[in-house]
């Protein structure tokens, strides 16, 4: 049986969480089908992959939270697909301070169908060499459309899947020698919403993304290129999401740098009451600073301009050095 330990965050904390902003000095501990419990015994190895500073990721340190900004060349992306020019969006996300792109050519909302290799690349390869003085990352599931896409200037692979839908993306990414972000999902887009379950969704994620990890470095991608998403509404009700987001320093475990995406999602909208995604920033902004606070380095996001006001401001808080 796996024991699993969450750092648990904390202000004035006597460790430094994955060597970032965040501190801790305690950890919960988690077994399936039993009670948590808090803990200060904290072994070696567990506490040195706990603290360790995580890599740069395409160039950017990440000993400050770093913002993503999501670029849809796509007709039918849920919250924004077919409403802007691919490379003029991402140069105004660059102009409101992104510190990296995300750019993808095929939509994975709920319900998506696959796009053809050859569609997707004609899709974003032109926006990618528009933008390719900026850090970017091709947001893909497929080997064929993420080596275009390198070619044209792309620093990192995102693939939702972790692999899990084209195994030949593996050896591109060790290949190319590029940090790669592996999501996880429960399912393919089509249908990851019909009816996922779990039996804990905090630990069957977290297995997952250790497997996915482990597969990748049998590539030949080291840990320190590796980063993990927990998938939030890839295969997951609002219960599933909202019990990864309540413990999700939880992944802080697995080595690695986290990415969440949480922007305009759903269940923003269910529980905050407001059915068009282009109103969810406001809950994208709350979700993300939650994150912060529990040590998460890089966040996915639509509104760049809003979500760096918010996180100024709450760093503004949190510093007692700031003027």
């Amino acid at each position: 049986m796996n024991v699993y330990a969450r750092p648990i965050p904390l202000p004035h904390g006597r460790y430094p969480l994955a060597g970032g902003w965040t501190r801790f000095s305690q950890v919960e501990i988690l077994e399936r089908g039993k009670p948590p419990r808090i803990s200060d015994d904290i072994p070696p190895d567990l506490l040195d992959r706990l603290t360790a500073r995580r890599p740069a990721v395409a160039g950017l340190p990440l000993d400050r939270p770093r913002v993503m900004g999501i670029v849809n060349a796509t007709p039918d992306s849920f919250s924004d697909g077919g409403r802007y020019d691919a490379a003029s969006h991402g140069a105004d996300l660059i102009r409101d301070g992104a510190d990296i792109l995300d750019i993808g050519g095929e939509s994975t909302r709920p319900g998506a169908a696959e796009v053809p290799a050859a569609e997707e690349t004609a899709r974003i390869v032109p926006a990618i060499r528009a933008l390719a003085h900026a850090p970017i990352s091709v947001d893909t599931r497929k080997a064929a459309v993420a080596r275009a896409a390198l070619d044209a200037g792309a620093a990192m692979v995102n693939d939702v899947s972790g692999f899990d839908f084209d195994p030949a993306l593996a050896q591109v990414v060790a290949d190319a020698r590029v940090p790669v972000c592996l999501m996880h999902a429960q399912g393919l887009p089509a249908t990851m919403q019909d009816d996922p379950r779990y039996d804990d969704v905090l630990l069957d994620v977290y297995d997952a993304l250790e497997a996915r990890i482990r597969r990748a470095e049998a590539a030949g991608i080291p840990r320190a290129r590796i980063v993990v998403d927990p998938g939030i509404g890839f295969g997951k009700t609002q219960a599933h999401n909202l019990a990864i987001l309540r413990r999700i320093s939880l992944y802080h475990g697995l080595g690695c740098a986290i990415l969440l995406g949480v922007s305009r999602k759903r269940f923003i909208g269910t529980i905050g009451g407001a059915d068009d995604p282009a109103d969810r920033s406001p809950g994208t902004l709350a979700l993300t600073l939650a994150a912060v606070a529990q040590g998460v380095q890089i966040h996915r996001v639509h509104d760049v301009r809003g979500l760096i006001q918010g996180l100024r401001l709450w760093q503004a808080v949190n510093n007692e050095k700031a003027d």
